[in-house]
């Protein structure tokens, strides 16, 4: 415990002198509590060093999401006689944070009760009690406004930890509202929302949801409070609750740094909010749109320096990487990139652009909207009110001697003519397009009313794309599964009873207990040829365009899955998650 805190640079070793020596003199036996009771270090500083030397995890229970398949196993008088609180469940294993690891009855009775092996993790006290009091109690009520609130920020010893802020700033808020009702007219709310507790929890739980990495903040009316719910590598996850009585005026608070009209509660709105944090630049998208208990808000946070990482940052296997690069380099042609909303279409086709962006050539882009600001590049953002569409903008395009255009969406038969028409004419074209996977591209323009030898013509290579999370790589394990049990991502079988080594992440405080941190992308490239042409140009079933598609050296999502989960970046459950859909695979 000593070497920890020393390594750390908790204790200096006059201050470890004095400790012992006060030690002797009252017969402590344990000189944890000596350096606490002295103000030395504190209580989680001597528990993480007590948690190293017994080799077994320490979590920060204000800094992970409680699994409620945990807590559905360990009931609430069990917790509470033994000051536990149980934070993961996988299987008929069960994570258990406790004070005191040696406390052998909690084990045993937590053991019975819940029929897993139990693995013990050292929590402060206090933040044991609060869990407990929140997690089996459930939501707090408007006058309890600092009890309902918990917060999940990302790990790492430059986390901001806005916690208290909130907390703070909720309490003062109930204090200044000062009183219980619920419903609040306009003109109160917008006074409110001015005022120093609304504007400090408004920044506080943004800041603190970029310090957690989330890429979406979900701000949710509920029918007793709100409900704070970030997305966190993927995932939706809840950070925090408000009281109902605040709700009014946060949500104001939002649409008036959004530049909305707060008292239009009725249609939705779209508004932005441009923001700093640890010196960098972000974007907020925010969305609102009525229910029934209020208007909930949605933001899209954009790091406006994602997109200058580049392609090989992308998770792209060197060979789909190198594919891409060829493909968009051409003179001329059309290239798509495909996918659900979320699954980073936007940034592979930016990247894309950033290899392209030189002096000697014209880019120009029409985004609805503009997500980045790429330097060099003409971005025309789209608006419908003013007559301004894809159709119209590439219209327009193509009399700005452009090289390059990148179009936002390809959603109608217009915007896909106009863009072929561009690549017939000696332009290299970008832009996306909504289907399942990359063989389906040729079929969806078909169905849009392209002409399919127009296709066949000017289409270069079809990107499917989908995001998984990443497992931990610092705190992960190797596992062994049969080599049949991967037969439904493609593997080819030697040896359906080979063993095949893989890794799963392990549950941790530095991963939110979730055992994955950050993402990796599944790709499915598809580059087309005289064959697949010609079946394009025959209105071919779309399972003989895909047979021929790999023929011609494509791999599909879930190839590409299983090379990701055969190198260690992720698992099979995470592939299975983001890939296959029912009926399909």
């Amino acid at each position: 415990m000593v070497q920890f805190l020393q390594q750390k640079g908790y204790l200096k070793p006059e201050q470890l002198e004095e400790a012992v020596k006060v030690q002797q003199q009252t017969k402590e036996p344990d000189l944890g509590r000596v350096l606490i009771s002295l103000g030395m270090v504190g209580e989680r500083e001597v528990l993480q060093a007590k948690a190293q030397e017994m080799g077994i995890g320490f979590v920060d229970l204000d800094r992970v999401q409680i699994e409620s398949s945990a807590l559905n196993v360990v009931p609430e008088r069990i917790a509470k006689a033994h000051s536990v609180i149980p934070v993961k469940k996988d299987g008929q294993t069960l994570w258990l944070a406790m004070a005191n690891d040696k406390n052998i009855m909690a084990l045993d009775d937590v053991k019975m009760a819940s029929g897993c092996r139990v693995i013990p993790v050292l929590a402060l006290p206090g933040a044991i009690e609060d869990a407990i009091k929140k997690s089996y109690a459930g939501t707090a009520t408007n006058g309890d406004a600092s009890a309902s609130v918990t917060s999940t920020p990302a790990a790492g010893s430059n986390t901001v930890d806005l916690r208290s802020d909130i907390r703070g700033a909720i309490a003062a808020a109930g204090v200044a509202r000062g009183r219980e009702d619920e419903d609040m007219g306009d003109k109160d709310a917008e006074q409110m929302a001015e005022q120093a507790p609304i504007i400090k929890l408004a920044n506080a739980l943004i800041q603190q949801a970029i310090a957690d990495r989330a890429s979406d903040i979900h701000v949710e009316p509920q029918q007793r409070s709100v409900r704070i719910r970030y997305r966190l590598d993927g995932v939706l996850m809840e950070a925090m609750t408000v009281p109902r009585n605040l709700m009014a005026p946060l949500i104001s608070r939002l649409k008036i740094m959004a530049d909305m009209n707060i008292a239009e509660r009725r249609i939705p709105q779209d508004g932005r909010i441009e923001v700093r944090h640890s010196g960098k630049e972000f974007d907020l998208r925010v969305s609102s749109i009525p229910t029934p208990y209020g208007e909930k808000i949605v933001m899209r946070i954009l790091d406006k320096s994602s997109v200058m990482i580049g392609l090989g940052k992308l998770g792209f296997t060197s060979e789909n990487q190198a594919k891409i690069e060829e493909l968009v380099s051409q003179p001329q042609g059309m290239f798509l990139c495909t996918g659900p909303t979320g699954s980073g279409k936007t940034t592979t086709l930016y990247s894309c652009l950033n290899i392209l962006n030189t002096i000697g050539v014209n880019i120009i882009t029409a985004e609805d909207p503009i997500e980045y600001q790429l330097a060099g590049v003409a971005q025309v953002g789209m608006n419908r009110k003013a007559g301004l569409t894809f159709a119209t903008a590439l219209r327009a395009f193509l009399r700005q001697d452009p090289d390059i255009m990148m179009v936002g969406e390809m959603r109608d038969l217009e915007t896909a003519e106009i863009a072929i028409e561009s690549a017939l004419t000696g332009h290299m074209v970008l832009s996306t397009i909504h289907t399942n996977d990359a063989p389906s591209t040729t079929l969806r323009m078909i169905d849009m009313g392209v002409e399919p030898y127009l296709i066949a013509a000017t289409l270069t290579g079809v990107l499917a794309q989908r995001l998984g999370r990443r497992v931990d790589p610092d705190h992960k394990e190797a596992y062994e599964v049969p080599a049949i049990d991967l037969r439904r991502f493609g593997m080819a079988l030697e040896d359906p009873d080979e063993m095949i080594t893989l890794f799963r992440g392990i549950p941790h405080e530095d991963n939110r207990m979730t055992g994955y941190r950050g993402r990796t992308g599944f790709h499915e490239l598809m580059t087309m040829n005289n064959e697949i042409a010609e079946l394009v140009v025959r209105r071919a079933p779309v399972n003989d365009v895909r047979a021929a598609a790999k023929a011609n050296g494509m791999h599909e999502l879930r190839e590409d899955g299983l090379t990701k989960v055969l190198a260690g970046q992720t698992d099979p459950q995470e592939v299975m998650r983001v890939v296959f859909t029912a009926g399909f695979g």
